[in-house]
């Protein structure tokens, strides 16, 4: 879905954690948060903020997917482990993609496409790039930005009174 020579998130897509393809065209509408996520690092707590807040504001249409990744060194090695460490441990319930670069010339192209749009890409875990009900980037905020903080629930606030 290109507007005017603009692509929009929607035009992307991830492998899935438990297999086949997560199609970000399926999202369509909703505001999205794109968080890359590890289980080893110091920020992997802020998995239960996420999950609250997709539990608190999904029927806004809000959808939070995490993007667990290795490029911190912070991840477990194979999608396997990472889906049992996020549901056991945190009952992760929103959408995974499986194991993704999210930086550097083997990003994955949402990344690539969010540092070519926004001259952005996550410098550690738990970064998180919010997507507008339109399709386009609204802010990318950094690990310190907390899944309940003013900044980001302000934004998110701001994505979701938008119209598609």
């Amino acid at each position: 879905m290109v507007v005017g020579n603009q692509k929009l998130a929607w035009d992307f897509s991830f492998p899935a954690i438990e297999g086949g393809t997560l199609d970000l065209r399926s999202f369509a509408g909703r505001a999205l948060l794109v968080v890359n996520t590890a289980s080893f690092c110091g920020y992997t707590y802020q998995y239960e903020g996420l999950k609250k807040l997709h539990e608190a504001r999904a029927a806004d249409g809000l959808t939070v997917i995490g993007v667990p990744s290795q490029d911190f060194n912070q991840e477990s090695p194979d999608n396997k482990t990472v889906k049992t460490f996020c549901e056991t441990q945190y009952g992760i319930d929103f959408p995974l993609t499986g194991l993704s670069h999210v930086k550097g010339p083997s990003a994955a192209p949402l990344y690539a496409w969010v540092r070519d749009v926004k001259s952005w890409e996550p410098n550690w875990n738990f970064n998180k790039v919010l997507i507008g009900r339109d399709g386009v980037v609204a802010g990318m905020f950094g690990s310190g930005d907390e899944p309940d903080g003013a900044k980001l629930s302000a934004a998110i606030t701001a994505a979701l009174a938008q119209t598609a």
